[in-house]
């Protein structure tokens, strides 16, 4: 080859690639213009409105569902709370018997040292029952003050500087239940 043939594709060859890319960009543009819908199966007005329509009714469905779960659980949470107590009445009716044979037995007997064992014995029952049922009694004559836990119905002087914010009576005992203040304690504080 000869040096002017060289040159002019040399001088041929940049003209090319320019071309080559202008036709690629015309392609790209073309598909991007060129409606996607040919491959796809055209979807009707009616088409739409039916898919509508059965969402709709799964919608209602779901929710007519939910309304249902709704009402049985709130029936089943009635149904809880209003048996709760059940279990528990029907375990403190034997409490309930002894203390009606302690009555019977007063009004027939004058032995008082026997009425006294007989009603230990009925608190002793009693208390065995709310033990099994997680009520405790609070602890508090001899105690720092604490509202949490105790009600203050009144002060009084300390009878010694030890006492002072402490509980130094208790008129009522106080209870809890599982860690939870069931009855505050109402006490004495010293002064």
């Amino acid at each position: 080859m000869s040096k002017k043939n060289k040159d002019n594709k040399k001088a041929e060859k940049p003209v090319e690639e320019p071309q080559v890319e202008q036709q690629l960009d015309n392609e790209q543009t073309q598909e991007q213009e060129a409606p996607k819908d040919e491959a796809q199966p055209e979807v009707t007005v009616e088409q739409l409105q039916q898919q509508l329509e059965a969402q709709q009714k799964e919608y209602l469905l779901l929710m007519a569902e939910f309304d249902n779960f709704r009402r049985r659980t709130l029936k089943e949470k009635q149904d809880i709370i209003k048996n709760a107590a059940e279990k528990a009445m029907v375990d403190l009716l034997p409490v309930v018997d002894d203390f009606e044979r302690a009555l019977d037995a007063m009004s027939k007997s004058g032995d008082v040292q026997a009425l006294a064992e007989g009603v230990q014995l009925i608190y002793s029952k009693m208390v065995k029952y709310l033990e099994q049922q997680g009520v405790k009694p609070i602890e508090s004559t001899g105690k720092d003050f604490d509202a949490d836990l105790f009600e203050a119905i009144t002060t009084f002087p300390a009878p010694d500087e030890s006492m002072r914010g402490k509980v130094v009576d208790t008129t009522t005992k106080g209870y809890m239940i599982n860690d939870k203040v069931l009855r505050h304690a109402k006490v004495v504080v010293g002064q």
